[in-house]
């Protein structure tokens, strides 16, 4: 991964391929930001002008290249749009930072070294400009020859250099400290993404975490199809009947000794996800190896609080199957017995989410955790509602729902609170079962929110997150969103693992 390094070292000697600078959206053209006065003062005050003449604007996600003054090391300045320059009395906000970070490491890919002299006011800005870095700078070349074919693309962006940082200063590499563990492990959760179903199962997604939590000190148990059988995780068992590599049910934990508080973290891990016998139709399977990002997400989210030592317990439960369709796979109309007890009429064999997702969350509630958050790629409703960068949010507590959703905006991840009323729990009304796994057509997100939420312990608090439209980015890159697999909701579980840590949850 792209090497970040905090440095007060003069620009115009500083040996790099280029030198990132900050150009924000004025009333009267681009001008240039905070952190770029020596390379403005090396044109003489009037890089705006030049940017200008240039056609940049300053808006969000511009990038505008020009020959680096004489007597400059690095050949190249590389000045990227912040957006809107704020008013008088405010800042740059971080996600901006983080976008236009995002913009410039991707820029410059191939490059060995770059350093980047946006606008630093302290040390969260330090870590907003690292995140975006080190995530822009994400490739995923394990199936590509790098370099033995131009068609293949460069290797990531080798250095970042943070100017303005402060290299001695606690809270400075503190700040860049936190942005590499968690967007190493963010980066993590996209490659799982990314892999080909051929080669990431669930045995092998299992084996994985059995790997990373050897590496960081953590507890892990694997329920293979044997031990699910005999406890009765029917949910599971039903989804992954037809595949020929069987289910896994995967339980992380990483403890702290002085913690108080315990979160639950549930994800839906479909490796591939066929429709089953439901089957999905042409042009819509292409991308259904990004249907196990929810776990992704919660493994990465776990990861990384036990690399930042947070003052918190926490459970990452993966729910792993293939959604397959053969002679032994689950048919609509079958009655599924859940771990709970409860049955479930299936419907609609694709709608196989909500099912590994409900014995996981029953399993999660006999620990009785103060919190548990699921986070799935569940329906494809909630793209339509709230398009594909933003996910939407459901809980049994509107506080809590609340909470969840300023931490992800608090990560730089966009979501929306969503209810649940609950007239569309007739819907999933079965003569056959206590319930089935489909209801009202519309709203479909939101019946998949009531149909968990049937699942969780009683007076156990709960949210879901409904990452179906941003877990896989379809279109172009964009900020420091890679095409491909997204890492979505990552920040937003490590956020809240911190919030808890630091008693300001609940």
């Amino acid at each position: 991964m792209t090497a970040l390094t905090l440095s007060t070292a003069a620009v115009p000697g500083l040996r790099a391929d280029a030198i990132v600078v900050g150009v924000a959206k004025g009333g009267k053209g681009p001008v240039v930001a905070p952190g770029a006065e020596a390379v403005d003062q090396a044109y003489d005050g009037k890089l705006a002008d030049v940017l200008g003449t240039l056609g940049a604007s300053g808006a969000e996600g511009e990038v505008t290249k020009l020959p680096a003054p004489a007597g400059f090391k690095a050949p190249v300045v590389v000045a990227v749009g912040l957006g809107a320059l704020p008013n008088k009395d405010e800042t740059f906000g971080a996600e901006s930072l983080r976008r236009a970070a995002g913009v410039a490491a991707r820029t410059l890919a191939g490059a060995k070294k770059a350093a980047f002299a946006l606008p630093i006011e302290d040390a969260a800005d330090a870590g907003a400009i690292a995140e975006g870095a080190l995530l822009g700078a994400y490739s995923f070349d394990a199936y590509k020859e790098i370099g033995k074919n131009a068609k293949n693309g460069k290797a990531p962006l080798g250095e970042v250099a943070l100017l303005g940082g402060k290299p001695r200063d606690a809270a400075f590499k503190a700040a860049v400290a936190r942005a590499t563990a968690v967007c190493e492990e963010l980066n993590r959760a996209r490659d799982l993404i990314n892999t080909p179903p051929n080669d990431l199962n669930p045995e092998a997604f299992a084996a994985g975490a059995q790997a990373a939590a050897e590496e960081h000190g953590m507890q892990v148990e694997v329920l293979d199809v044997e031990a699910l059988e005999e406890g009765g995780y029917g949910g599971i068992l039903g989804v992954g009947a037809g595949s020929a590599a069987g289910p896994r049910l995967v339980k992380l934990t990483y403890t702290h000794e002085a913690a108080t508080k315990h979160l639950a973290y549930v994800g839906k891990g479909i490796t591939y996800d066929s429709g089953g016998i439901s089957l999905k139709p042409a042009g819509h399977n292409e991308t259904m190896k990004c249907d196990m990002s929810g776990a992704a997400a919660v493994f990465a989210a776990v990861v990384a609080a036990a690399r930042l030592g947070l003052e918190v317990n926490v459970t990452g439960w993966l729910a792993l199957a293939e959604n397959m369709p053969s002679g032994s796979a689950t048919r609509p109309g079958d009655v599924l017995r859940m771990y709970s007890g409860k049955t479930v009429e299936v419907l609609n064999t694709d709608a196989e989410g909500r099912l590994v997702l409900a014995d996981a969350l029953w399993a999660a509630s006999a620990e009785q955790p103060d919190a548990i958050v699921d986070v799935a790629t569940l329906t494809g409703a909630m793209v339509l509602a709230l398009g594909s960068r933003t996910y939407g949010i459901m809980a049994n507590d509107d506080a809590f729902r609340s909470a969840v959703h300023e931490a992800a905006e608090e990560a730089g991840e966009a979501a929306w609170p969503m209810p649940l009323p609950d007239h569309l729990k007739k819907g999933m009304e079965s003569p056959t079962a206590d319930i089935a796994n489909m209801g009202e057509r519309a709203g479909g997100g939101l019946v998949a929110g009531l149909f968990l939420r049937e699942f969780v312990g009683e007076g156990i608090t709960w949210a879901h997150l409904d990452i179906a439209g941003p877990a896989f980015n379809e279109g172009g890159p964009f900020g420091y969103t890679p095409k491909g697999g997204t890492g979505t909701a990552v920040r937003t579980l490590v956020r809240l693992a911190e919030l808890t840590a630091a008693g300001d949850l609940g």
